[in-house]
């Protein structure tokens, strides 16, 4: 079914789209009148900045669109150019149509002669320049963490006292962790822009980050800092379908103006200019699969987006899958997965250490197991995504109204052994460990003002965002356990920088975060995990410990999950490595080469 607007709305549109065109003609004649002594000569002419993550060119500087054309090709590897504020994108692409594409991004502009300072100072938060190597470690991290281009390894540290690039961060008061992120570039330094105007570039929050208006803050502190310099006005990009950001920046007087951006058609930027995948409604988990297909040439075909069904086809070969469950999972495998109390009696016959546990039959058998162990898990004998898990229950009564919350989800409970430690999730794909990362529970920090009820829901928000809607905090009876524990309820305010963990069990989906440590993980706990694998048969998975530490040798198993979220492990090279079991013919020559030399190495 197919709707159109009425005719009220379409006139509210066009009086909006004409509007936006009257402000953003006035800012340029307001730009053009004050230039700086009115000289156009002394611009430097084909302005690259070297960004780091790639060079940002200045379209009106260069002579002609062919000779700006000819700047993009000569990008670098690995690196993402801009060519920004060009007026004739057409004509430039005329000249280039097989290697650069028009950037699907609008361009806004802040006038700093009117603008200003919000009185509102931030709380939970500080921002500051970039200072230390530390700080540029972080920023590319959370760079990565939001798929974008890092800059090269000390890029950042060795312009941090630079005029043209400015590196503002957003530092956590209570852990000194960097958050946030935004770079500026002034542009009467960069090229001596006549206008005397100054741009906004890689604006990034932290997902994992609990304090509110973090991206607002740094917006604000970028544009005061340009105001006091002089510049006449800030000027930023954004993808035309982010309508959060575009909200922000218009709340705060950005406007719409006639400007484009274009960029050289490269893997970085394949997303943007190969077109939307076959269907927009699968979630991340499958889509990051999608993806991955799409780039090595693989047919997909959805079979259900709504449930995270497709179909791959590459030569003679199809294989259908729900994420990154496919058809090389039998039935076998998935049955042993989808039923906890016998994942783990065949784990343990292979070797790997299992805590006690037993099934919830009676309230004396729970009484006795509590009484033995001090603390338990409830957990039901079936299901995913953490629901209906307790963690950490020291009560019988407790124990006992967690076991009726479980048996909602099946009538099998389960009361397991609770072992005090980190939750790591290792992805084991084609029996190699591919990823590991250590869950934690989900928390919220008081702001002194705020019921901790509103700050679950906001953090809710924010992790729903980061994830495409798959994580979400609950507010039900384990929440209200949790913060019961602490001596707080939902409708308290929680002090300034007051910590509160609000769910037990370390679940993404119950709005848990996920922290990389694949690089430092203890090869025992590698070894382990692909034993479960083996024993299970189970060819993808997600293998669930308890751990002292990532870095140490112990651990007790949890399950095995036969769907493993791979979009939750990036950077690292789950949904390549999925794809590579799947189609091993799609592998990229180099992949092979490199593969090769690395088991001859061995």
């Amino acid at each position: 079914m197919t709707t159109t607007k009425s005719d009220d709305s379409r006139r509210k549109d066009v009086r909006r789209q004409g509007a936006i065109a009257h402000r953003a003609q006035r800012l340029r004649a307001r730009g053009a009148a004050s230039a700086p002594n009115g000289d156009a000569e002394a611009m430097t002419r084909d302005a690259a900045l070297d960004c780091g993550w790639g060079r940002l060119l200045f379209a009106q500087t260069f002579e002609s669109p062919a000779a700006l054309a000819a700047a993009l090709a000569t990008e670098e590897p690995d690196q993402r150019d801009i060519a920004a504020y060009a007026t004739d994108p057409h004509v430039v692409l005329a000249a280039a149509p097989q290697e650069l594409f028009l950037d699907p991004s609008h361009t806004y502009r802040l006038d700093l002669s009117t603008y200003r300072a919000s009185s509102r100072r931030p709380r939970g938060f500080v921002v500051r320049r970039l200072a230390t190597e530390a700080d540029a470690e972080a920023v590319n991290r959370i760079y990565l963490a939001r798929g974008m281009v890092p800059t090269r390894p000390g890029f950042m540290f060795a312009h941090r006292d630079s005029r043209t690039l400015v590196y503002l961060v957003a530092e956590d008061a209570t852990t000194g962790a960097v958050v946030g992120t935004v770079t500026g570039v002034d542009h009467r330094s960069a090229f001596g822009d006549p206008e005397g105007g100054a741009s906004l570039w890689c604006l990034a929050v932290d997902t994992q980050a609990t304090a509110p208006a973090i991206g607002e803050t740094l917006v604000r502190h970028l544009a005061e800092l340009f105001q006091a310099r002089g510049a006449q006005y800030l000027d930023l990009s954004v993808l035309h379908d982010n309508r959060q950001a575009i909200e922000l920046y218009e709340k705060l007087g950005f406007v719409r103006v006639g400007y484009f951006s274009l960029k050289r058609k490269n893997p970085i930027n394949e997303k943007l200019f190969i077109g939307p995948p076959p269907d927009e409604a699968f979630n991340p988990y499958a889509r990051i699969i999608i993806d991955e297909a799409r780039r090595r040439g693989i047919g997909v075909e959805a079979i259900d987006a709504e449930g995270g069904f497709f179909r791959l086809t590459h030569g003679g070969r199809s294989i259908a899958c729900r994420e990154s469950l496919s058809e090389l999972t039998s039935a076998v495998a998935m049955s042993i997965c989808d039923d906890k109390a016998v994942t783990r009696r065949i784990v343990e016959r292979a070797g790997v250490a299992v805590p006690d546990e037993t099934e919830a039959t009676s309230r004396e058998a729970v009484a006795a197991f509590l009484a033995r162990h001090g603390a338990i898990v409830v957990k039901p004998a079936r299901g995913e995504q953490g629901r209906g898990v307790a963690v950490g229950i020291r009560g019988v009564e407790e124990a006992m109204a967690a076991i009726e919350r479980a048996r909602r989800h099946c009538d099998r409970v389960l009361v397991e052994q609770f072992v005090k430690g980190e939750d790591l999730r290792l992805i084991v794909i084609d029996y190699r460990v591919v990823a590991a990362a250590v869950r934690r529970p989900a928390r919220v920090v008081g702001d002194g003002r705020s019921t901790i009820r509103a700050l679950i829901e906001h953090q809710s928000r924010r992790r729903a965002a980061a994830t495409g809607g798959e994580s979400r905090i609950p507010v039900d009876e384990e929440t209200e356990r949790c913060l019961a524990e602490a001596g707080f309820g939902l409708d308290d305010v929680a002090d300034l920088g007051k910590e509160l963990q609000v769910r037990r069990a370390a679940n993404l989906h119950t709005g848990g975060t996920i922290h990389d440590v694949t690089d430092g993980l203890h090869p025992a706990l590698a070894e382990a995990a692909v034993r479960a694998a083996w024993a299970i048969g189970i060819p993808v998975t997600g293998i669930d410990f308890v751990v002292r530490s990532p870095r140490a040798p112990d651990y007790v198993f949890v399950e095995a999950n036969e769907r493993p979220g791979l979009a939750n492990h990036e950077p690292q090279p789950t949904a390549e490595r999925f794809v590579d079991l799947l189609f091993p013919l799609s592998v990229p020559a180099g992949t092979r080469r490199a593969a090769v030399s690395q088991e001859a190495a061995r």
